[in-house]
């Protein structure tokens, strides 16, 4: 039996134990914290969301960034400070511009044909996460983002997207509860919502029903290949051991740099802040106040998911400010002014704010495969997408994986349905 590494039990790190579990390997999760999904697969926005696949490589998001630079609480915000990490990832990010649409389109379809893993999984499992099937609503403020929006969905449809434009009197019919005035607006209702930490904790509990063991509360402080295995030092609550396994997916988020430098790789993750608050829904007035379809507000870029009866997710904003997970008052304070502008009748005393870092790469295509050393892989650097896309990233490298096993390991398991893909 092939006997695999995973370093990060959070959302990519879960589905690729759970995937490698069904293909016939025996899996170990590492993870420095007490609990399975504790930093960006946490508190994000929900959405699981094909409809917000485009890339971030386009002229006009570094304009934006430019002209938000002085804003404090501005949606895009670049902290000027040298940082030889960060410009080294701007320049790169630069010269992917010319593969935006490329890379869009085939953000696109792997959202797409991921929906059908991850919720196979959930059945599979009985995994309660709070889902809502009602689509993904994108609204607009002007025509000019209105315009911006139409070209993107040219490539989201290329992608292989059900998504139609809707009139502001539509967005109205669609969410009720929604105040404002918008030019029009965009309508995906095959996109959905969940809560991402619920899932992630499920699936995680289904790995070790399935025998895979989870190293909680243990960090990896080093890690080397030696003759045909893979070594993995490590520290945690029984102090200092050392493993070795034939292969290692790493699968850790904005760590994923560090570790793949071990191993003689460069993984040019970078940390990109997200915040997001959770308003608690205690009454019945902004149970009914609150919106029930997902929404997407592109001038303010934040999203919004519902998460049951009584949570309403609220999450946006990006802030390149390095390894840096410090929850501030003015990037949480328009989170809440949003929801007080465009649904009122919600009472916002009782919210909880979070920040969670997206490993993003600089072309905004998750690192998903093999690496220089045999027996090393990766899965990892989804930034906004992680949610969206973690399932079938997870099945791919699970078959790379065991593609690569030795002759003598057996591979069985069940592929998933893929007739959305």
């Amino acid at each position: 039996m092939t006997h695999v590494a995973i370093i990060g039990a959070g959302i990519t790190g879960v589905t690729t134990a759970y995937q490698l579990l069904d293909a016939g390997a025996s899996v170990t999760v590492f993870d420095r914290h007490a609990y399975p999904a504790m930093e960006t697969s946490f508190a994000n926005g929900g959405q699981l969301s094909a409809s917000n696949a485009e890339v971030w490589t386009h002229w006009g998001q570094v304009l934006k960034g430019l002209k938000w630079m002085l804003r404090s609480d501005a949606p895009l915000l670049f902290n000027p400070w040298p940082s030889s990490h960060k410009y080294r990832w701007i320049a790169e990010f630069l010269t992917a511009i010319p593969k935006y649409s490329e890379n869009t389109i085939a953000t696109v379809r792997m959202a797409v044909a991921a929906r059908r893993y991850l919720l196979d999984m959930a059945e599979r499992e009985g995994i309660d996460f709070d889902i809502e099937r009602r689509g993904i609503l994108h609204v607009y403020r002007d025509t000019d983002g209105l315009r911006h929006a139409a070209a993107v969905n040219e490539l989201l449809l290329a992608g292989g997207l059900d998504r139609r434009a809707v009139t502001p009197a539509e967005i109205k019919e669609i969410e009720p509860a929604l105040h404002g005035r918008f030019a029009g607006g965009f309508f995906t209702p095959s996109d959905f919502t969940g809560d991402i930490h619920k899932y992630t904790t499920g699936l995680a509990g289904a790995v070790t029903r399935r025998g895979g063991r989870l190293l909680l509360s243990t960090s990896v402080t080093g890690l080397r290949r030696i003759g045909r295995e893979i070594e993995i030092d490590s520290e945690g609550p029984t102090g200092t051991r050392q493993d070795r396994f034939d292969a290692v997916v790493i699968c850790a988020g904005v760590g994923s740099r560090g570790l793949a430098a071990l191993l003689g790789d460069a993984v040019n993750v970078y940390p990109v802040k997200g915040y997001s608050i959770t308003v608690n829904l205690g009454d019945a007035q902004s149970r009914a106040a609150a919106p029930r379809v997902s929404l997407l507000d592109d001038a303010a870029k934040i999203v919004s998911s519902r998460l049951g009866e009584d949570r309403l997710r609220i999450a946006g904003t990006a802030e390149f400010n390095g390894e840096n997970r410090d929850i501030r008052a003015d990037r949480i304070a328009p989170l809440v002014e949003w929801c007080r502008t465009l649904f009122p009748g919600i009472c916002t005393r009782d919210t909880v704010p979070w920040a969670g870092l997206r490993p993003m790469m600089p072309d905004m295509m998750p690192r998903v495969g093999r690496g220089r050393l045999a027996g090393v892989y990766y899965n990892t650097g989804h930034g906004h997408l992680g949610w969206t896309l973690s399932a079938l990233t997870a099945s791919l490298v699970a078959a790379i994986v065991m593609e690569d096993r030795p002759a003598n390991s057996p591979v069985h398991g069940y592929l998933p349905r893929t007739d959305a893909a």
